[in-house]
C-alpha cells in the first residue's frame, strides 16, 4: 500500500506550537484589553495547528480500519491529561506567580510538544485515494447532505464545551452555596467556591478519559451516528437536570463527572465517521471544516455566556440555549447515511 509523507503533519504541528507559545508570551506583555484579544488570535491559530483536527488525522491515517475508532479515542483521551492538570496547576501557580509569569510557564509547556515530532511516521494510504485531488474530495463532501449534517451537529459540541470551560467556574462561584467547615470537600482542601470550580473542570477531564475510550470502543462496533445522537441526548438531559436543581457542591461534582464522561466522546466518533464516509487522504482537511463548526460553537458559547450574563445578570438563559442546541445535534445525526462513498479507481 502506498505511503504518504508526514512532512505536512510535522509542519502544521510545528507552526501551531510556535504560534501558540508566541501568543501566550506576547499576551503576557499586553497592557490593554484590545491588545490581549488581538494577540490571542495567535493562540487560536496555535490551537488549530496542534489541536484535534491535525492530531486525529495523523492517528486516523496510521490506524487500521478495525482499530481506527479506538485509536482516535486514545488520542482524544490523552488530551484530557492537560485538562486534569491544567486548572489546578494554574491556580497553584497563581498563588505565588503573576498571571504573566504563568502564561510564560504555559508557553514553555506548549513548546515541549515539539519533542514528539520526530516520532511521526508516514501512514499508508490506498492508491485510489492518493490519486484523487483535494478539490474532487471536497466537492463530493460538500454536496453530500450527510457531511452537512455532521457539520451542523458538531456546533453544539463546541458551544457546550467552551461555555462550560469558560463560564462554569464563575457559575459555581456565584450560585453554589458556601462550603461548610468539616465537610468532606473542606477537609480535602476545597474551601472556596473558586477552588471548587477549578476542581470541577479537572473532574470533567478525568472522567472524559474513560468516556472517550468507551466511545471509541463502541464506535468500532455500532453505527457512529446513533452513538453521537445518544451522546448529545445524554448531554441535553444532564444539563437540563443540573440547571433545574439547586446548585450545591454535590450537584456540581455529579454534573462534572457525568458531563466529563461525555466530554470528548463525540470527537473519535465524529472524526471516525468522516473518515468512514470520505476516506483518509484528506481527513485533516475534511475534519478541519467540521471542526470549524465546533469552533463557531465555541465562540458562541463563550461570547453569549458573557453577553447574556451582562444583560440578564445570570447564566440561566445561555445555559438553556446550550440545552436546545444539544437536542438539535441529537436529532440531526439520525438521518446521516453511514456508508462509505465510492472512491474512483
Amino acid at each position: 500500500m502506498p505511503r504518504r509523507s508526514a512532512t505536512g503533519d510535522r509542519r502544521a504541528i510545528f507552526l501551531g506550537a510556535l504560534l501558540y507559545a508566541a501568543g501566550l508570551v506576547l499576551s503576557s506583555f499586553a497592557t490593554t484589553p484590545f491588545a490581549m484579544q488581538a494577540l490571542e488570535v495567535l493562540v487560536g491559530f496555535g490551537i488549530a495547528g496542534t489541536g484535534m483536527g491535525v492530531i486525529l488525522a495523523v492517528v486516523g491515517r496510521a490506524a487500521s480500519d478495525e482499530h481506527r475508532s479506538m485509536a482516535m479515542a486514545i488520542a482524544a483521551a490523552a488530551g484530557s491529561a492537560g485538562q486534569i492538570v491544567g486548572p489546578p496547576l494554574a491556580e497553584y501557580l497563581l498563588g505565588f506567580l503573576s498571571w504573566q509569569a504563568v502564561f510564560l510557564v504555559l508557553a514553555g509547556m506548549i513548546l515541549a510538544v515539539l519533542l514528539a515530532l520526530p516520532m511521526l511516521r508516514a501512514p499508508a494510504i490506498p492508491k485510489a485515494e492518493l490519486e484523487e485531488t483535494m478539490g474532487t474530495v471536497l466537492k463530493r463532501a460538500f454536496c453530500d447532505p450527510s457531511y452537512t449534517l455532521i457539520f451542523l451537529g458538531f456546533f453544539s459540541c463546541g458551544y457546550q464545551l467552551a461555555f462550560v470551560t469558560a463560564h462554569f467556574p464563575a457559575l459555581v462561584a456565584e450560585s453554589c452555596g458556601p462550603i461548610a467547615a468539616g465537610t468532606m470537600l473542606h477537609n480535602l482542601g476545597i474551601t472556596t467556591t473558586s477552588a471548587l470550580g477549578a476542581i470541577a473542570i479537572a473532574i470533567i477531564g478525568f472522567f472524559n478519559i474513560g468516556g472517550t475510550l468507551l466511545a471509541g470502543w463502541l464506535g468500532s462496533r455500532f453505527p457512529k451516528k446513533y452513538l453521537l445522537a445518544g451522546v448529545y441526548t445524554a448531554r441535553t438531559v444532564i444539563s437540563a437536570v443540573f440547571i433545574l436543581m439547586p446548585i450545591t457542591p454535590t450537584s456540581v461534582l455529579v454534573f462534572s463527572a457525568s458531563m466529563g464522561a461525555l466530554w470528548l466522546a463525540t470527537v473519535p466518533l465524529t472524526s471516525g465517521l468522516v473518515a468512514h464516509l470520505f476516506g483518509l487522504r484528506y481527513l485533516a482537511t475534511l475534519y478541519g471544516f467540521v471542526f470549524f463548526s465546533h469552533q463557531l460553537g465555541s465562540f458562541a458559547g463563550v461570547w453569549l455566556g458573557g453577553r447574556l450574563y451582562d444583560v440578564t445578570g445570570d447564566y440561566t438563559l445561555v445555559w438553556w440555549i446550550g440545552v436546545a442546541v444539544g437536542a438539535f445535534s441529537a436529532i440531526v445525526h439520525l438521518p446521516i447515511e453511514e456508508r462509505p462513498r465510492a472512491v474512483p479507481t
